[in-house]
């Protein structure tokens, strides 16, 4: 075993946001409050070890609202939220749903379809595929033209170039974001956007926490699942400051190689990871000898989500 390094830094704030906790604990509450088993369309969240939980505790899994789920059964749609078909779908199958969409995406839809009301051209900045993203497009989809680049800004060829709008997908790179959107600006100068910035202010306030802590440190470990996007934004902040930095699920996956020479370790994780899974990794180090850890503090967020209206209501009846 190799040498343990000196200190550890924890980023503050890390891990869970206001929507992620929402979500787990809208199917946790529908888990007490209607028994197993419940539905849930895609993982609740992007964490291994979060959808494992649950899964032990009776939530299934499924990627559409196909014919595994029984006619009427509880079902829950995730954080990164659905387009109108899937609730279409759901209501053709008269399924009982719980939607746990982060408000910070229903904020993104409802512009997405305010701007298509208005015969704009939706500009949506995002991760092909991901599932925020396709909630989002399925608002307008003949509205909205998906880019991920600033070489795709170049690309664009739109019919009317004085009436476009931009939104974005709420978990990207703050900086990288920024980019696309002046280019965008420069390409099409009358372009309209959300009155308030769409990335989502655990996504910001995380990557402003990393952006201070990795010039400290030897090595930055993002706690998260690789499908994760805002986790995988941690990573890259890191590394475009020159600090090496890699995403793990938990201290198992931690090499021995990218602990040579390294003297101070920084430690964040993704709005969709548990803080257990970080004080395993703390504890991964001090079983190692490391002494030294201290909490990085960034700025303290204090911001809450109420839980759905459905899980409100059952949980006063319940009590009542």
């Amino acid at each position: 075993m190799s040498a343990a390094p000196k200190k550890l830094l924890l980023a503050a704030p890390r891990g869970y946001c206001a929507g992620v906790d929402r979500a787990v604990q809208t199917v946790e509450r529908a888990l007490e409050l209607y028994g197993p088993p419940v539905y849930v369309r895609k993982e609740i969240v992007h964490n291994k070890h979060v959808v494992e939980t649950l899964r032990g505790k009776g939530a299934i899994f499924v990627d559409e609202l196909d014919d595994t789920i029984p006619e009427g059964a509880m079902t829950v749609f995730s954080a990164h939220g659905v387009s109108p078909m899937v609730h279409a779908e759901a209501e053709r199958r008269q399924l009982r749903t719980i939607d746990a969409t982060c408000p910070l995406v229903t904020k993104v839809h409802r512009e997405a379809v305010k701007f298509a009301q208005d015969g704009y051209t939706i500009v949506l900045i995002g991760h092909d595929g991901h599932e925020e993203v396709e909630g989002t497009m399925g608002e307008a989809p003949d509205h909205i033209v998906l880019v991920e680049t600033e070489a795709d800004v170049d690309a664009l060829e739109l019919e009317d170039p004085s009436k476009v709008a931009y939104i974005s997908q709420t978990t990207l790179s703050v900086d990288e974001t920024k980019t696309i959107i002046a280019r965008l600006r420069g390409r099409f100068p009358q372009i309209t956007g959300p009155r308030t910035d769409d990335i989502c202010y655990a996504t910001t306030n995380r990557q402003v926490a990393v952006k201070q802590m990795a010039p400290q440190c030897d090595l930055v470990l993002v706690i998260g699942s690789q499908n994760s996007s805002n986790s995988n934004r941690l990573v890259q902040v890191a590394e475009e400051l020159g600090t090496p930095a890699h995403l793990i699920d938990n201290g198992s996956q931690i090499k021995e190689a990218w602990l040579e020479g390294v003297s101070t370790v920084g430690i964040s994780s993704g709005a969709s990871a548990p803080e257990e899974l970080v004080q395993g990794v703390v504890n991964y180090f001090r079983a190692r000898g490391t002494e030294d850890v201290s909490e990085f503090e960034v700025m303290k967020e204090d911001v809450r989500f109420m839980l759905p209206k459905q899980i409100r209501t059952a949980m006063a009846a319940a009590e009542a």
